[in-house]
């Protein structure tokens, strides 16, 4: 059976779409932002991860909207492409933490170990929820910075929060760089 080709345009933008996800298009389909609930509001934005090249790894980035909803207890996390494509789903408990590529669900033992299989380092994720809110973790030390401070080995930006920005670094190696822009807070 003869398959019609795309034409040209169509082609070129599916080949563009592929190679924008970071994760070569693992999830098809559009995502569509969670509606808001007020027992557990929805955090919105942009994120832009960045982790520098070391001895075992070439450098890695993602840049991804997203939607949070929850604490360092229980949460929920949308990962989506600028197109609208969604990109992962990660969920969490006191019990477990799931990660949702497309392709079915695995579970691993926390968030760190979710997080390094999902973006090749391990991410202080329980504590991305109160850093968003431009406050420090209750769940582990914190030390007040001019500008911020410094948890769990990373020094937490807050200069721009009233414009909705926030950067955290990582220096141990690999260096690692999380900005964010918040265009909905919960």
């Amino acid at each position: 059976m003869h398959r019609p080709r795309l034409p040209r345009l169509q082609r070129a933008r599916r080949t563009l779409l592929l190679a924008l996800l970071p994760w070569g298009g693992l999830l098809p389909g559009c995502a569509t932002r969670p509606a808001a609930d007020a027992a557990a509001p929805w955090t919105s934005g942009r994120l832009s991860l960045q982790v520098e090249a070391d001895a075992t790894h070439a450098a890695r980035s993602l840049s991804a909207d997203f939607d949070l909803r929850g604490d360092g207890q229980r949460g929920e996390l949308h990962l989506s492409s600028p197109l609208g494509n969604r990109l992962a789903t990660a969920r969490w408990s006191p019990e477990e933490a799931v990660l949702n590529l497309g392709q079915g669900e695995r579970h691993y033992a926390d968030l760190e170990s979710l997080s390094r299989h999902a973006l090749g380092e391990a991410l202080p994720l329980r504590a991305l929820p109160d850093w968003l809110a431009g406050r420090p973790w209750a769940g582990a030390p914190a030390q007040p910075q001019t500008d911020g401070f410094t948890q769990l080995g990373w020094q937490v930006g807050l200069a721009g929060l009233g414009d909705g920005r926030i950067e955290a670094v990582r220096e141990q190696a690999p260096r690692v760089q999380l900005r964010v822009r918040l265009v909905r807070q919960g």
